[in-house]
């Protein structure tokens, strides 16, 4: 039997433009992943807006339905990628009720596996070498990327030193030697290979940790370590 005309006509309609407005909704991190990469690979002044279009398949019109610049293309890679990944470790924190070491250990894990061994890692290579060529957009990454990771490693570190588990520190000290290394990691994931030549990604961050840890620990802590390892 036959669907009568206007039935015929408009029955698929609602779907065509369900299908077309998942389109449309997917589109802007279609885009922001063409960026990463081409930000990556030809550097951030060295991409043009409609290198990203053809990238992503799209004409440079439908990306300026999004983004009006570089700049505020880079920021929402910054924004979905590293900002996402830190507020959800924000969220974790607060619920977290294991020891200040595990936290860290934590802390450093989800770092590597959300951003350090992903292509946002390469937004550390772009913000080291290039970072006057969009300086607000620097400015936003350091204030939403590296204060708010500095202020979980605070937060683990005091955490810590409250406890009696850690020893008492230059906590804004040790920040810094914390995230030197990871840093380091990154920057060489899309340059020469001066880091991690001789191991692994991972047994460099397994090792970094262990030093970390050992140098972190209190007297009392270290002396405790040993028997909970026995199981005594």
């Amino acid at each position: 039997m036959s669907l009568p005309a206007e039935a015929a006509t408009t029955g698929p309609a609602p779907e065509y433009r369900t299908r077309r407005r998942r389109r449309k909704e997917a589109r802007p991190s279609e885009l922001t992943a063409a960026a990463l990469a081409l930000f990556v690979e030809k550097g951030f002044a060295g991409t043009r807006l409609e290198d990203i279009a053809l990238h992503a398949g799209v004409a440079k019109g439908t990306l300026y339905l999004y983004f009006d610049s570089k700049e505020a293309l880079f920021r929402a890679v910054i924004e979905e990628g590293m900002v996402a990944v830190l507020a959800a470790a924000e969220q974790r924190l607060s619920d977290f009720q294991g020891s200040a070491g595990d936290l860290l250990q934590q802390l450093l894990c989800t770092w590597w596996e959300q951003i350090g061994c992903t292509p946002l890692a390469g937004v550390t290579k772009l913000i080291a070498c290039e970072s006057k060529n969009f300086p607000e957009v620097a400015h936003y990454y350091h204030e939403q990327v590296l204060e708010r990771g500095r202020a979980l490693l605070r937060t683990a570190l005091r955490r810590g030193m409250v406890s009696g588990e850690f020893r008492r520190m230059d906590v804004e000290a040790a920040i810094e030697v914390i995230m030197a290394p990871l840093l380091m990691l990154a920057i060489s994931r899309f340059s020469l290979s001066f880091c991690c030549q001789e191991s692994t990604p991972e047994t460099y961050l397994q090792t970094h940790f262990d030093l970390l840890l050992h140098g972190l620990r209190s007297a009392a802590s270290e002396r405790a370590a040993p028997l909970e390892g026995n199981g005594e």
